[in-house]
C-alpha cells in the first residue's frame, strides 16, 4: 500500500532526489523532506512539498516535527558524513542515546534512531522502497564482463566481504590477485577505495555486499556516478555486488561510464531476499 504522505530523511548525494521522485511517480501525494543541514542538496529540498533541515545532533527538534508533519511513513537515504559524529553538537538525546551505545555502527546507530521514530507512530520504510528502476538484477552490465584474474578476485572477495559485513564493520572490499587491499569501515567506500589504490596500484577488483538478514531500512548498498569516477581514477578494473540488493543511481549513466573507462560491472546471484520495492 502506497502511504498518502511520505517523510524523505536526506543524507548527501543523488538518491534522496531519486528517492523523492521514485514516491511521487509510485502515487505519494505529499512528500517531506527532513534534511541534515550541510549535507543535503538543495535541489532535494525545492523538490519536497514540505522541506526542514536539522543538525545531525539534533534528533530531540527533529522527533518533535516529525510527530507533528502529518506523515505517518519515513525514509531514510543518502549519506551521512561518518566524522560528523566526531565533529558536531549533540542535544541531550542524541547524547544520551550515543552513550548507550557500547558499539557504534551503521547498524547500531540507525537502529536506535528507528526505535526512536517508530516509538512516536511512524514507520521506517526500507530505503529500496520506489527504487526499482535503480536496482540491477544478475549478471554483466557493461559490455565487458570480469576477466578469468578478475573473476577469481571477485569470487574470493565475495566471500572475504560477506565475513566482514556480517561482524558490521563495513560493506565494501578490495582484492587484488587473492590479496584483500582494503576493508571499509567508518570512513565509507570512497575513503576505502582510495586506500586500496596507495596499498595496491591499478587493477583491483571492489565488492559490495549486504549481510544476510541486513535491516534494509537503512545503509544499503549504493553504487553511482561518484564512484564509478573514483573507481576509474584510482584504476579499479571491476565491480561486483549482490543482485537485487543494491541501489544504482542513475543506471543508464554508470553503465555508460564504465564502459568508457573499460570496467567490468557484475550483479552476483544470490539466495538472499531482494531489497523490498514497496512498503
Amino acid at each position: 500500500m502506497v502511504p498518502e504522505a511520505l517523510v524523505v530523511f536526506s543524507g548527501s548525494g543523488d538518491y534522496p532526489l531519486c528517492a523523492v521522485r521514485g514516491a511521487r511517480a509510485a502515487g505519494v501525494r505529499r512528500v517531506l523532506v527532513a534534511g541534515v543541514r550541510g549535507m543535503v542538496a538543495r535541489r532535494v529540498l525545492r523538490e519536497a512539498d514540505e522541506a526542514v533541515v536539522f543538525g545531525v545532533g539534533e534528533l530531540e527538534r527533529a522527533l518533535g516535527w516529525l510527530e507533528g508533519c502529518g506523515a505517518r511513513h519515513m525514509m531514510l537515504v543518502g549519506q551521512i558524513t561518518p566524522a560528523a559524529l566526531f565533529r558536531t553538537w549533540f542535544d541531550g538525546l542524541t547524547r544520551r542515546i550515543l552513550a548507550e551505545l557500547p558499539v557504534k555502527n551503521a547498524h547500531t546507530i540507525f537502529g536506535r534512531m528507528i526505535r526512536e521514530v517508530e516509538a512516536r507512530g511512524v514507520r521506517v520504510i526500507p530505503s529500496s522502497c520506489f527504487m526499482g528502476a535503480h536496482i540491477p538484477g544478475a549478471g554483466t552490465l557493461t559490455r565487458r564482463g570480469p576477466d578469468a584474474r578478475e573473476a577469481q578476485d571477485i569470487d574470493f572477495g565475495y566471500r572475504a566481504a560477506m565475513g566482514v559485513c556480517g561482524l558490521d564493520i563495513g560493506q565494501t572490499l578490495l582484492v587484488k590477485e587473492g590479496m584483500v587491499l582494503a576493508v571499509e569501515a567508518f570512513e565509507g567506500t570512497n575513503a576505502t577505495v582510495r586506500r586500496a589504490a596507495k596499498v595496491g596500484g591499478k587493477g583491483a577488483v571492489m565488492v559490495k555486499v549486504a549481510k544476510d538478514g541486513h535491516d534494509m531500512r537503512f545503509d544499503i548498498p549504493v553504487f553511482g556516478e561518484h564512484t564509478v569516477r573514483l573507481c576509474h581514477r584510482c584504476g579499479v578494473s571491476a565491480v561486483a555486488f549482490q543482485a537485487n540488493r543494491l541501489v544504482m543511481i542513475d543506471r543508464p549513466r554508470v553503465v555508460g561510464l564504465a564502459d568508457r573507462y573499460g570496467m567490468a560491472l557484475v550483479g552476483l546471484p544470490t539466495d538472499l531476499p531482494p531489497a523490498p520495492l514497496e512498503p
